[in-house]
């Protein structure tokens, strides 16, 4: 049986960021249901069409650069496929690229997130904020599934830019992530909060990039 192997991209902002993951697997069984895209189907006693995501996203988060993985049972043009399903894409989720798989989900190792922290005084925030860098440590508390642990973040937040503007500082950062460990952006901006120096708002989270090892865009 023919059996094309499918992956597309897409982003998810605005409203939509506030469409959970459980929710997320039942917005796209009803998008592939009325694109009529012919996606291959699991065998046995209740098929059910097979399609799989990368990486959750946290609710609230919006990303550019959001996976998802299909088959198809019949060859169609990707520009098709990407045109067939933004057609009955709910708002705020739009298909970005299709294209051939060419490496499996367990190549991905970091993500990258970028973020506003919005302060009356952004010279004290930013301050703070190298302070933290600094650390010999950064110790969070984080829920794993045996429960609560203290991790030690430092090691493992590389940050791609800070810079400080009148209202904000605005950050990129990368995380570990994939199928053996995951860091959520909001272990750093809890950090920093806990330190109690400058009161602040984090908004804009944004997941902007997914990558293999040697920063190689995952694909």
């Amino acid at each position: 049986m023919l059996l094309i192997r499918v992956r597309a991209t897409f982003e998810k902002c605005g409203r939509a960021k506030y469409i959970s993951h459980l929710d997320l697997n039942r917005c796209m069984l009803r998008t592939f249901r009325r694109s009529g895209i012919p996606i291959w189907y699991t065998e046995g006693f209740n098929p059910h069409p097979y399609y799989s995501f990368a990486l959750a996203l946290s609710l609230g988060f919006e990303s550019s650069c959001e996976i998802l993985d299909f088959n198809l049972n019949e060859e169609m043009p990707f520009e098709e496929i990407r045109d067939r399903l933004n057609a009955v894409m709910p708002e705020g989720m739009k298909i970005i690229k299709v294209a051939e798989q060419k490496q499996k989900i367990t190549a991905i190792t970091e993500a990258e997130y970028g973020f506003s922290l919005s302060a009356a005084d952004t010279d004290r925030l930013y301050s703070d904020i190298q302070s933290l860098l600094a650390k010999p440590e950064i110790l969070i508390e984080k829920k794993t599934k045996k429960g609560i642990k203290t991790v030690d973040i430092k090691p493992s937040v590389k940050v791609m830019s800070c810079e400080k503007t009148d209202n904000s500082v605005d950050m990129t950062i990368r995380l570990p992530a994939g199928t053996q460990t995951n860091f959520n952006p909001t272990l750093f901006i809890d950090a920093l909060r806990n330190m109690g120096g400058e009161t602040f708002e984090a908004e804009k989270i944004r997941r902007t990039g997914i990558f293999c090892e040697n920063n190689e865009i995952f694909s």
